[in-house]
């Protein structure tokens, strides 16, 4: 008992020391994602993602006019990751990413990891070896890594808890850029294991995952953001830190200004509660959801169990919905407003 508390009286001091020198230096072995104290994870492997490699010394130029967000951002060392969307010409959402910066300095050749739906990766590469034409960037697969989510078992209150990396064994370790609620993205090679890599954590079911980011209300891959379906301001874009209204003309760049400087957006993608847990494939695609009334109310998009995503009219979101299943049967269903919304949209 009294080699354990010294033990703990050790950690507590070494971290106030860490907190004075400010973040550690890449050569050291660990690193802190924020300053507050750690608590114990689950670590989800997202096999229905994947990544691209971009590498090249026009790779920020590049992909600057294809996507949502400000691809400075992550290039300049700014943020290490960003959300954004890939559009196509008419300003719906091919593809949901998030990319990575992978160069440490203005020295290094630029490198990014482009994280997508699994399904549609060869679909992002033909994507932009189309607009590639001349540029200094080499596209490639990245076969030899993983990606996992690290969520805190409290989430709602362990947000700004502090992960503990062994940053040898790490090629990425960031704080998911759409929200807090969604813990930390970690890219790994594929021989290493995250549990020796993230002290206290333990491998999570990627069913439990998926039901989590629906009850946050997060939308991921071509399920939740159907391809060429998608309008990016109804998915919530904006709160998620996926675009700039200011980095100047990209693909599709025309339709979703004008949406956003008019403020008329009529349906939101929220996450649903339904009365009743429904088994896979017990309901109709796209199915309807209606008011007590009859109204159309909006469209299911995707759901695990008795949660989902549902892009709905926000003028019927704060009323009684039922979900229209096969053979006209109805299950209730509420909607619910994000607790990362901004706060004016809680009303």
């Amino acid at each position: 008992m009294l080699l354990l508390r010294c033990c703990r009286s050790l950690g507590f001091l070494l971290h106030l020391r860490a907190v004075d020198r400010g973040p550690p230096s890449a050569g050291r072995c660990f690193r802190s994602v924020s300053t507050e104290a750690g608590g114990r994870y689950r670590c989800y492997g997202l096999s229905h993602r994947q990544l691209l490699r971009l590498q090249g010394r026009d790779t920020g130029a590049f992909l600057q006019g294809l996507i949502t967000n400000d691809v400075e951002d992550v290039m300049s060392g700014r943020q290490e990751a960003i959300y954004c969307h890939l559009l196509n010409l008419q300003g719906r959402t091919l593809f949901d990413v998030i990319l990575y910066r992978l160069h440490k300095s203005e020295n290094e050749e630029p490198a990014i990891l482009l994280e997508c739906d699994a399904t549609l990766l060869d679909a992002v590469q033909k994507h932009l070896k189309v607009y590639k034409i001349r540029r200094k960037v080499k596209i490639s697969p990245c076969p030899e890594l993983s990606l996992w989510t690290v969520l805190s078992f409290a989430p709602s209150t362990e947000a700004g808890s502090a992960l503990v990396v062994n940053a040898k064994k790490v090629v990425v370790c960031t704080h998911d850029p759409r929200t807090d609620a969604m813990g930390w993205r970690l890219v790994l090679n594929k021989m290493d294991n995250p549990l020796a890599i993230v002290p206290g954590s333990h491998l999570g079911d990627i069913q439990d995952y998926h039901r989590y980011r629906y009850q946050v209300g997060i939308a991921e891959g071509v399920k939740d953001l159907p391809t060429g379906e998608a309008i990016p301001l109804e998915s919530n874009l904006v709160y998620m830190n996926g675009i700039s209204f200011t980095k100047g003309c990209y693909i599709g760049q025309e339709l979703t200004a004008r949406t956003h400087y008019t403020g008329v957006i009529r349906k939101r993608l929220m996450p649903i509660q339904l009365d009743n847990p429904l088994q896979p494939g017990s309901l109709p695609e796209k199915a309807q959801i209606v008011t007590e009334s009859g109204k159309s109310a909006g469209r299911l998009r995707s759901y695990t169990g008795d949660v989902g995503l549902a892009l709905v009219r926000l003028a019927f979101a704060n009323e009684p919905l039922h979900l229209c299943t096969k053979g006209d049967a109805q299950v209730p269903l509420k909607s619910s407003v994000p607790d990362w919304w901004p706060t004016d949209e809680n009303k």
